[in-house]
């Protein structure tokens, strides 16, 4: 954005390149869910991961003018949703814990996918921030929020009827 030109494989890319394919795995599970309170969670955090991909697609230098042009930016609010989601997952039944093996159904194993590519996105925005090209610590967060919401709305959906 705002005519910057980098490498196809630049670290910024492969972060918003990863998020955008964790965009679309969530998209899948969202797709396969036979329950609605899976399909009515996951758009609006589809919704948050296009703000995140805009943040992390345009270079530190030109956030202000980002923001100033109203374009929205990661909050702590949008970390603490996954939260009030894990709560509300974690009351209806106690805590998952252990290892789970992704297959269960097509829903839980769409949920794992998602959870995967989201790990992978954490580790590719875990480069910028080491080397000094994101600022904005909230979108770490978001994202490990994230891959535990997913794993735990896999194994809701592994233990409930369809």
């Amino acid at each position: 954005m705002y005519k910057r030109q980098v490498s196809k494989c630049h670290p910024r890319v492969e972060a918003y390149g990863a998020v955008d394919e964790l965009n679309a795995a969530v998209g899948l599970a969202r797709a396969t869910a036979q329950h609605e309170f899976v399909r009515e969670n996951l758009l609006p955090i589809q919704q948050d991961l296009v703000v995140l991909m805009g943040e992390l697609a345009t270079a530190v230098e030109d956030l202000p003018r980002y923001a100033k042009d109203g374009y929205p930016l990661v909050t702590a609010e949008m970390g603490a949703g996954l939260e009030r989601l894990v709560g509300k997952i974690e009351s209806v039944r106690a805590s998952f814990k252990g290892w789970a093996t992704p297959g269960g159904n097509l829903s839980s194993a769409s949920l794992d996918v998602a959870r995967t590519v989201c790990r992978r996105s954490e580790r590719r925005v875990c480069r910028l921030q080491e080397t000094g090209q994101l600022e904005n610590s909230e979108i770490m967060v978001y994202l490990n929020r994230l891959s535990d919401a997913l794993w735990l709305l896999a194994r809701w959906v592994e233990s409930e009827p369809a």
